[in-house]
């Protein structure tokens, strides 16, 4: 639900980034009275881990379209909603500027779709309310389902609202959200199955985790190494080889652009705040799509026609690139986001 900025006016992408700005403020602020040396790596390792877990499409059986899950609900019920924020906002950041996934004008929007929501919404009134103070693996299947479909039927939802009023792709409303709150209500269901596994995971091993993110209070002394590990190693396992088995269906949002307009993608405006900002995102992509750059060839007239799709995911690409990206991409996002809560805390102390 990478948003590019093809679907995005100056207007709505300059008020995007100002109010994702102001939730990222807001989210740090909060965080510093919470935040300590124990929760600053899971951050980091959990930023990873949605990194890596970004890569992985799953093809939506009888649609021809694919998803990959959002996170924020991941990272929210472990972390808290303010961390889990600050968490999501530099995985989308990355994303965009090292792999060119998502427009950086779109930026904003990317980061308050699939933040906000699942954060500030999704967490504190469906997941924490079924969920309770007593977590059992039925509740925590369930709050995380009903949570992980309503973050993400409202993140689909804003996709559709930022497209409209930009009125840049002239994609007409009814139409496209007739295809973008289905298509993402399957994925929505699969995104809450594997973020109760990912949560249940956690609980066995750590139960205090949850405990303290619903409570906003800091780690403390609690040892968190065998979570860090299990979801290190899940992370190096999904970058570097589950990457190769990802759907290469087009996703919900290129789907539904498709079924609109019969195109997966729309050109941007070659002049202005457009070009700028694609021109910027050229020269920081360093693996851009998740793979080595490849020479430029020469354009070649647009055919609406269906997307090919190579394997879906039956059989493995195998791919250098991707699995270079995929590590780089998850280290970055570790480094990333470790700095942050190093220089939350050294703010804290020295006020």
């Amino acid at each position: 639900m990478h948003m590019a900025d093809a679907l995005i006016s100056p207007a709505v992408g300059g008020a995007m980034w100002a109010a994702t700005g102001a939730l990222t403020a807001y989210s740090a602020k909060k965080l510093k009275a919470e935040l300590d040396e124990r929760k600053v790596p899971l951050m980091g390792v959990l930023g990873a881990f949605i990194f890596s877990a970004q890569m992985i499409n799953f093809s939506i059986p009888g649609t021809g379209s694919s998803g990959h899950i959002g996170g924020g609900m991941i990272l929210a019920i472990l972390l808290g909603p303010y961390a889990a924020f600050l968490t999501i906002a530099s995985v989308v950041a990355v994303q965009a500027l090292f792999f060119a996934d998502g427009g950086l004008l779109a930026l904003g929007c990317n980061i308050f779709n699939m933040g906000f929501f699942p954060c500030f919404i999704a967490y504190p009134l469906i997941y924490k309310k079924i969920v309770g103070d007593r977590p059992t693996q039925g509740r925590i299947l369930l709050g995380s389902t009903l949570s992980a479909v309503l973050g993400l039927q409202m993140g689909a939802f804003s996709v559709v609202l930022e497209t409209v009023f930009s009125r840049v792709s002239e994609l007409p409303f009814a139409t496209f959200v007739l295809l973008m709150q289905p298509i993402h209500l399957a994925i929505g269901f699969v995104e809450g199955l594997i973020t109760s596994a990912v949560v249940g995971f956690v609980w066995k091993a750590r139960p205090e985790i949850l405990e303290l993110a619903a409570d906003a209070k800091p780690i403390g002394n609690l040892s968190v190494k065998k979570v860090l590990v299990g979801l290190g190693m899940a992370t190096a396992l999904t970058a570097g080889l589950l990457s190769w088995f990802a759907s290469t269906h087009p996703d919900g949002l290129e789907w539904s652009m498709f079924k609109t307009s019969g195109k997966e993608e729309l050109k941007a405006p070659e002049r202005g705040v457009h070009a700028a900002a694609e021109s910027l995102q050229q020269t920081t992509a360093i693996l851009p799509d998740y793979d080595f750059k490849k020479p430029a060839k020469p354009s070649e007239p647009e055919t609406p026609a269906e997307p090919e799709n190579k394997t879906d995911g039956a059989a493995p690409v195998v791919s250098a690139g991707a699995s270079v990206a995929g590590l780089v991409g998850a280290a970055i996002t570790l480094v990333l986001v470790g700095l942050l809560g190093v220089a939350l805390r050294m703010r804290r102390a020295s006020n």
